[in-house]
C-alpha cells in the first residue's frame, strides 16, 4: 500500500466527537516518547502530519487523519508519563480507554515500543489490559535504527520472551524506524491486507 493522501479529519476527546463518516480504523498509541508522531509522519509521507516535540505528552486527544479516503489513522496520547500531574494522567487515561473500548470502527491497535530497552511494566500492564479487553493489536519497535543490528534483533528477542511469559502466541511485530523508513512498507502492507479481508466480509 502506498500513501497518497492524508487529510486531517477531526480532533476529539469522546466517542461522540469522533468524526461522522465511518472507515475502518487503526490506531497508534505508546508511552510517551516513543516517536509515535515521528512514525506516523514517515507512514504517511508527511513530516508535519502529526505534530512532533522533544517534550512528551504533546499529544492529548485522539487524533483522526483519513488515509486514501478510506481508512482512518488514528493518533492517540501517549500514556506513562510521569511529570504530568496526577489528574492529567487520569484524564489522558480515560480519553484512551473510551477510544478503545467504545469505537465501533477499531480495527486494530498499534502499540509501540522502543527497541533499545526492556519493556517495562507500564508497557505490560498495559499490554495485559487490551488482553483482558479483546482488544486486537500489534507491536511496532520504534527506533530501529538507534543500535547494530545483532544488537537490535538481541533487544527484540528478549522482548518477544517477555511477551510469551503472559501469551501463548506473539502478536504481529514490526521494527520501525522514522528515520531510514525501515518497516513502513511492511506496517502499510499488513494494513491493507486487513482492509481486504474486511472488504471480502
Amino acid at each position: 500500500m502506498k500513501i497518497t493522501e492524508a487529510l486531517f479529519a477531526g480532533s476529539s476527546t469522546r466517542i461522540s466527537e469522533r468524526p461522522r463518516q465511518a472507515f475502518p480504523e487503526f490506531a497508534f498509541i505508546g508511552r510517551s516518547n516513543v516517536g509515535k508522531s515521528s512514525l506516523i509522519n514517515m507512514l504517511c509521507n508527511n513530516s508535519r502530519l502529526a505534530k512532533t516535540s522533544s517534550t512528551p505528552g504533546k499529544t492529548q486527544h485522539v487524533n483522526h487523519f483519513l488515509i486514501n479516503r478510506s481508512w482512518y489513522l488514528v493518533d492517540l496520547p501517549g500514556y506513562g508519563y510521569a511529570k504530568m500531574s496526577k489528574n492529567g494522567r487520569q484524564k489522558l487515561a480515560q480519553i484512551i480507554r473510551n477510544y478503545i473500548n467504545l469505537s465501533p470502527d477499531l480495527v486494530l491497535l498499534f502499540v509501540l515500543i522502543d527497541s533499545r530497552h526492556d519493556i517495562g511494566q507500564i508497557d505490560m500492564d498495559f499490554l495485559k489490559e487490551l488482553g483482558e479487553n479483546n482488544i486486537p493489536f500489534a507491536i511496532i519497535f520504534t527506533k530501529g535504527d538507534k543500535n547494530g543490528t545483532n544488537v537490535l534483533n538481541a533487544q527484540i528477542e528478549k522482548d518477544k520472551q517477555q511477551i510469551l511469559e503472559f501469551w501463548e502466541e506473539l502478536p504481529p511485530t514490526f521494527v520501525s524506524s522514522s528515520v531510514s523508513g525501515m518497516g513502513k512498507e511492511e506496517i502499510l502492507n499488513y494494513i491493507e491486507t486487513i482492509l481486504k479481508q474486511i472488504s471480502n466480509n
